[in-house]
């Protein structure tokens, strides 16, 4: 089923029924009833209760047989071991969706995950759509449509509003709801997915991406059970218009444990998750505060006022006030551009002792003549230099005068510059927070949070709607060679002939051999021990490098083979690699692996000894374009040595995103068989010279994952 059909009956029901409704309304199957009853609910309400006529003073019904009508949506508010019976007689009842608050399913092991399949297949044999178990419910705020026991509403709706949130977990999707109301955040739909016996994190994006009341969607998720409709919602959030913002929390477990090679420590589970954000234009971030920050900050903007870049002006009446804010928005990426001549010009003029270059520090001139504020703001508000104006006013709206001054300069500012995107450091009071929101002026408290904010906001913009760059179809895989997992030149083979670039190597059993490779490939050149039992091959003493004749040929077999009996005496050897010593500008590493739950992903990084120390590295999911692997490149770190900054010689990157994509291609193609690839290094020479591969090695699935090599 697609991501996000036969949500309506739950969010927007004409009729509810609460099976295991009580009269007391502290109890979870009485909150819904009173809260329902409490804050308006315009549609009927059926409480199902066999030893009640009545219950909280509505007739109540002895099953949801004998319900006038087929509900739309039944709460079930029973224990675990009569909900399975519950959830089947409301689709044989005709019941278009469930909630199922119950807990002591499948988060309980083998007993309670039979019990939570019989929920499942209630659903499914019905077309009924089931929330839960083990959930908070549902909340559409506008039609006060409740299906949920959280405290949260239990003095309180919050305001209708643009902002969406889905959470898996219950008591951290309805802390934010808690949290957004508190900060006068209007809210349109709430849903907290549980278990996912049916209804998942992916129906709750998606349905939020169709639905009119809903702008931005707040996504709080714990893991993800389908990578492929999850990628689906969020794509359609995406073309949509709609920003995905999302905590993620936690790190799968069995992503770690396979994440003993260079590849699988540097492309764990989180980091793919963050590749599948970015790919499908949503933004994580890492706290609660962020979370309901940015979803306000992009309710008020949206869909006009977004930043258009990094570039932000700030205007404050304290010099202490605007260094902190210059630091806060270095710190996450933003610039300060100088304000133009002009403007500069204009700001002295009616404040000659001023700052008038960006920050601006107008003084307390600012506050303490109104005339003064209104023009210095025009000036600043209208220098198209910057992108984003910051105002910051910590403590003026909890003064009356200054609350006044400042509300009518904002007012007028807003009047004369409808689209611009101005963001407000403010703390209060609560009335005025909510008439600055309705003027189009977002508020966030602190200064680090307003500039992380606007920092994201301009990833957000960033997002194209349109498709994304495709990779090349994958082609069907032909068995790889005896040798591709025996050691590196027969991974390397079988990579080569995927498109990624190898050196001419020969694999030689004697010395003389060896003397005949190293003269018709040219010297210096590098031998390596060939073993399957020897992926470290260094540390057993098998690879001399920078041979530079037959005699020093000679001299070196002899003594790498005598070393390796000594440090591995029960190895199997399969000869000795013959290669050329190459020279470079550059060093990557790019690997693949299989993820648990979004397949194979790939991954490219510094190379040599700064793999794990520096941790700079780039994860897509495979198979990705060479336009693709371009901008994993850019997005490293290091990319500035890569593309000759210093005077450095520039590296073929081109020849290094075809590499990637290679890599990628050939990972897609076997994921029956390999469960790891590793190239460490790939040798990057000088623009236009190309790339090769040093050292690889395939590891098959149910072989345990390789240690650092060299």
């Amino acid at each position: 089923m697609r991501p996000g059909e036969g949500l309506d009956a739950l969010m927007s029901p004409r009729s509810i029924a609460i099976i295991g409704a009580s009269q007391e309304a502290t109890k979870i199957g009485g909150r819904p009833v009173d809260l329902l009853r409490r804050h308006g609910y315009a549609g009927r309400i059926y409480p199902v209760n066999p030893k009640a006529a009545t219950v909280q003073g509505l007739k109540a019904y002895a099953s949801v047989a004998d319900v006038p009508e087929a509900p739309d949506l039944a709460i079930i508010a029973v224990d675990a071991e009569r909900a399975g019976e519950a959830v089947e007689q409301c689709a044989a009842r005709g019941v278009r969706s469930v909630v199922v608050f119950s807990s002591g399913f499948a988060e309980l092991g083998e007993q309670g995950r039979a019990m939570q399949d019989r929920l499942r297949l209630a659903a499914r044999n019905s077309g009924m759509r089931l929330l839960g178990p083990n959930c908070l419910g549902a909340v559409s705020v506008a039609e006060k449509s409740i299906a949920t026991f959280s405290i949260v509403l239990e003095h309180s709706m919050p305001a209708a509003g643009s902002l969406g949130i889905v959470s898996q977990s219950g008591n951290l999707g309805s802390y934010t709801m808690r949290l957004a109301s508190e900060r006068g955040v209007g809210v349109s739909r709430f849903i907290t997915t549980g278990n996912e016996c049916d209804i998942d994190i992916a129906d709750g994006i998606a349905w939020m991406a169709r639905d009119p009341a809903t702008k931005v969607i707040l996504c709080c998720l714990e893991a993800c059970r389908d990578a492929g409709r999850l990628i689906s919602a969020l794509e359609e959030a995406r073309d949509a218009g709609k920003p995905v913002i999302v905590m993620k929390i936690g790190t799968s477990a069995a992503g770690q444990a396979a994440a003993a090679s260079h590849t699988g420590a540097m492309a764990g589970s989180d980091a793919v998750f963050d590749a599948l954000f970015a790919r499908c234009g949503a933004v994580r971030v890492r706290s609660i505060d962020e979370l309901i920050d940015l979803g306000h900050v992009a309710s008020i903007l949206l869909p006009d006022r977004l930043p258009k870049g990094p570039g932000v002006a700030i205007l404050t009446a304290s010099g202490g006030f605007g260094v902190l804010l210059a630091d806060a928005a270095q710190s996450v990426g933003l610039t300060l551009p100088e304000l133009g001549q002009e403007t500069q010009r204009q700001i002295l003029e009616l404040v000659p002792f001023a700052s008038a270059r960006n920050p601006v520090d107008a003084t307390a001139q600012m506050s303490s003549r109104p005339d003064l504020l209104e023009k210095i703001m025009t000036a600043v508000v209208a220098d198209d230099r910057a992108d984003t104006v910051i105002l910051p006013l910590p403590f003026s709206l909890h003064l009356p005068r200054l609350r006044s001054i400042y509300m009518d300069t904002l007012r007028n500012i807003r009047a004369q510059f409808p689209q611009r995107p101005i963001v407000l450091c403010v703390d209060g009071p609560e009335d005025a927070l909510t008439e600055l929101h309705a003027l189009g002026f977002p508020t966030v408290e602190s200064f680090d949070g307003c500039c992380a904010t606007i920092a994201a906001l301009v990833r957000l913009q960033g997002v194209s709607k349109r498709p994304q760059d495709v990779p090349a179809a994958i082609e069907q895989a032909g068995p790889l060679a005896a040798d591709a997992f025996r050691h590196e030149l027969g991974a390397k083979r079988a990579l080569a002939e995927a498109g990624v670039p190898v050196l001419a190597e020969r694999l030689v059993q004697d010395v003389d051999a060896a003397a005949r490779a190293a003269t018709d490939i040219g010297y210096p050149v590098v031998l390596k021990i060939a073993s399957p039992d020897l992926p470290h091959k260094t540390e057993a003493g098998g690879v001399v490098v920078g041979v530079g004749s037959e005699a020093e040929v000679r001299r070196a077999y002899a003594q790498m083979l005598d070393r390796v009996a000594t440090n591995a005496p029960n190895a199997t050897i399969d000869g000795v690699i013959v290669a050329p010593m190459a020279k470079g500008v550059a060093e990557l590493i790019l690997g693949s692996r299989i993820d648990p739950v979004f397949g194979p992903v790939v991954m490219v990084g510094l190379g040599g000894i700064f793999a794990e120390i520096l941790q700079d590295s780039a994860v897509q999911m495979a198979p990705v374009s060479e336009t693709q692997a371009m901008a994993m490149l850019k997005s490293l770190r290091a990319f500035a040595v890569l593309d000759g900054a210093r005077g450095r010689p520039r590296a073929d990157l081109d020849a290094a995103a075809r590499a990637v994509a290679a890599l990628s291609r050939f990972a897609a193609a076997h994921t029956d068989t390999i469960a790891e690839i590793d190239v460490n290094p790939l040798l990057l020479r000088a623009k236009g010279e190309g790339a090769v591969a040093l050292d690889a090695l395939l590891i098959p699935h149910g072989e345990g994952p390789s240690q650092d090599r060299h």
